[in-house]
């Protein structure tokens, strides 16, 4: 992809998708889901309006492919989080399970710096239903998730009990401190600092502690 003047996006013959997409998360990053249109993506990537419709059936359908893209990038964040704390503490820390606080604080923080493709995403997973083509991917991730649980509980990091209850409550626990965060309920320079004491106080609550 290559730059026009004024810092919009262009294209080499063959990569029009990319640079759709590319210009859908301009539009998104600056003033959220509600503002993205085939119209205008159409003009970011200086293309016909009719262009974007040989890629993707309908907003809806470029919404999703943003949406599949911001959870790849979601689980990068999360991974990169966790190998943090790996290579800190190969052990995986204990009071709380350091790797469970190192996913939710890598949760939060994407939240905090990118609110608008935290909002498309929740849009799009925390409904009733997901969409058949994230299905994948989130099942994925859940099983990712349940994974390091049962691993933590197997290595005595956490206390026993349902791996699914335990991750739906920790689940629960970010993404209302990334829906208050986005919100503004939390205020921003404080927001992490917050959430990092937070997840403590939720860990201690599921560390599988010696007893007194």
């Amino acid at each position: 992809m290559t730059e026009r003047p004024g810092g919009r996006s262009s294209y080499h013959h063959g990569s029009l998708p990319e640079a759709l997409v590319a210009a859908a998360f301009e539009l998104l990053d600056e003033y959220g889901q509600e503002k993205v249109s085939m119209r205008e993506v159409a003009r970011r990537a200086g293309v016909s309006a009719g262009a974007p419709f040989r890629h993707f059936a309908d907003r809806q359908a470029l919404l999703t492919a943003l949406a599949d893209r911001v959870l790849a990038d979601f689980v990068r964040c999360q991974e990169a989080e966790v190998a943090a704390v790996a290579a800190v503490d190969p052990a995986g820390g204990s009071a709380g399970g350091s790797v469970m606080r190192a996913v939710g604080l890598g949760f939060v923080r994407y939240a905090l710096h990118h609110p608008h493709r935290f909002d498309l995403v929740r849009s799009r997973v925390f409904v009733a239903s997901r969409e058949p083509e994230l299905r994948d991917q989130l099942d994925g991730m859940d099983r990712a998730f349940t994974g390091l649980i049962v691993a933590d509980q197997e290595a005595g990091r956490l206390r026993p009990g349902d791996p699914g209850l335990m991750g739906l409550a920790g689940q629960a626990l970010v993404f209302g401190l990334a829906q208050m965060i986005v919100d503004g309920y939390l205020p921003g320079e404080e927001a992490e600092e917050l959430a990092g004491k937070v997840l403590d106080t939720f860990g201690q609550g599921i560390a599988n502690l010696p007893s007194q």
